[in-house]
């Protein structure tokens, strides 16, 4: 059969499973069953005689998305909960992971910028980080206590603070993603080189390992949050930019409510991230306390951030597969 007959016969029901995946068609779950059914046909049938078409391209991503869907059906007695977290979470940083390598590859240069300011411009660090920073942090390495500003408040108010504004903070990173991916990607920057003008002055200062102590102790959880806040603004801007197959508002619409999910999934890290800067940050010099938080934490986001979307999506590819033969 050739490929434009093919897509006559088939477009109408095609049509029809779009609307369902976009939200605009409502099926029972027997029916959706079945028409995933068919549709697992129909991809087998155009890998096989269309197999570099853009029929296929279609196919293939429209079954993605309808298997997707089914399968979240046959999970609801997890619990909603636990499906959040451990389901939908890592399914939807898959998804978004070329952005989120965008995110990183961004922040990363930043800081690179940042170091080479700072190097080449000493008094960078009053531009970027405030005189009276600068000179409170110069008195507090005099005094052999270089991070001593994060015991300067009391924890309790301080972790209320720190918590409420890296939400903030990563709530515009991804509202930015609204401009453009240049609106995150601009954002990226500015706290990527802040931090790299933050480090390397400490390197000047020659207390750079201190510093590491302290800072990463609830930075590893919060600078990467703040990245995957901006990933996940980069991917709601893509849906717009790069809409594939499916219409620009419809796939904008579904990189978006991914998007929105990924910043909700974030507020617990940012909430942990506080605690440890106001509780267990000042106790940066005890090296037994501070480099197990950094280790755990490290490990940890690399287990939920990049380990678990990956072997889910695993699992996800070979149901699917083992759906169409």
């Amino acid at each position: 059969m050739k490929e434009a007959r093919f897509i006559k016969l088939r477009k109408k029901r095609w049509e029809e499973l779009e609307a369902i995946v976009q939200n605009r068609s409502k099926k029972e779950p027997d029916e959706l069953a079945e028409m995933y059914i068919e549709l697992s046909d129909d991809l087998a049938y155009s890998q096989t005689f269309y197999p570099k078409s853009k029929t296929t391209s279609f196919l293939n991503e429209l079954a993605l998305f309808f298997h997707r869907r089914i399968y979240r059906n046959k999970r609801e007695d997890k619990g909603r909960f636990q499906r959040f977290w451990l389901e939908e979470i890592p399914e939807t940083m898959f998804r978004a992971r070329f952005a989120m390598l965008a995110a990183l590859l961004i922040f990363m240069v930043a800081i690179l910028l940042g170091i080479i300011s700072m190097r080449f411009n000493p008094d960078f660090a009053r531009i970027i980080l405030g005189d009276a920073y600068v000179d409170l942090t110069l008195s507090n390495i005099k005094n052999q206590d270089p991070m001593a500003i994060y015991a300067g408040e009391r924890q309790d108010l301080m972790f209320l603070e720190i918590t409420l504004n890296n939400i903030r903070v990563s709530f515009l990173a991804f509202l930015f993603g609204l401009l453009s991916p240049l609106g995150t990607a601009g954002f990226l920057l500015k706290n990527g080189i802040m931090l790299g003008c933050f480090q390397y002055f400490f390197y000047q200062e020659g207390v750079l390992g201190l510093s590491a102590q302290a800072i990463w102790v609830h930075g590893t959880i919060e600078i990467t949050s703040i990245v995957v806040a901006g990933g996940a603004g980069i991917y709601m801007s893509s849906g717009f930019l790069f809409p594939g197959t499916f219409s620009r508002i419809a796939r904008f619409r579904d990189t978006a409510k991914d998007g929105l999910k990924i910043i909700l999934g974030l507020v617990p890290f940012f909430i942990i991230a506080g605690f440890l800067e106001s509780f267990v940050t000042r106790f940066y010099k005890i090296s037994a306390i501070s480099l197990p938080c950094i280790i755990l934490s490290l490990g940890f986001v690399f287990w939920y951030f990049v380990y678990l979307p990956y072997m889910k999506h695993r699992y996800e590819s070979r149901t699917s597969q083992a759906g169409t033969v």
